[in-house]
């Protein structure tokens, strides 16, 4: 569709499939938008991070201020013909590597891998950085180390904490409007 509206517009298309977002200002509870945020708040607290399936799950995580420099730099150079970017850091983590760095920082328990799932989670999910780096000359500045740093300071600056994170592996009914 959008392919079409750029067409007939003599335009050209920028898409950027953002990577795993994480940073200050990001959800503390919901875990299919912040899984690190979820395992920030478990080890703050001192609670072992359950880890699904075998643990080796990838993602890519890159910090919200890299991909505010993407954002930018794609509007300032725009596009002469339409383009597709992954926005990441261009590292695989695995969860439970994520989980067990967490933990580190906090002091807290070990992870533990358990044996349950999400329907229709991804099993990997990375990608590959040097096209958008070599189109936008714009390259993530913070490591993973970094920006769990980062988060952990916000989320310690934060009043209230939301209530108790979800897991999302309850499904529960839509409200009918």
């Amino acid at each position: 569709m959008l392919a079409a509206w750029t067409a007939a517009h003599v335009t050209s298309l920028s898409v950027l499939r953002l990577q795993n977002v994480c940073g200050p200002g990001q959800s503390l509870t919901n875990s299919y938008t912040g899984i690190v945020s979820l395992f920030a708040r478990l080890a703050r607290e001192q609670r072992p991070v359950e880890v699904y399936e075998d643990g080796r799950i990838v993602r890519d995580f890159v910090f919200i201020d890299d991909v505010v420099d993407a954002l930018l730099a794609t509007v300032q150079k725009p596009a002469a013909e339409s383009r597709y970017l992954d926005i990441g850091s261009g590292i695989a983590t695995t969860i439970h590597e994520l989980a067990r760095k967490m933990a580190a920082i906090c002091n807290a328990p070990e992870p533990i891998v358990v044996p349950k799932f999400r329907d229709g989670d991804v099993r990997a999910a990375d990608c590959t950085t040097e096209p958008a780096q070599d189109t936008l000359h714009c390259r993530p500045k913070w490591a993973l180390d970094d920006c769990l740093h980062a988060l952990l300071t916000w989320i310690g600056e934060q009043h209230e904490l939301p209530l108790e994170p979800s897991d999302h592996t309850h499904v529960r009914a839509r409200p009918v409007w």
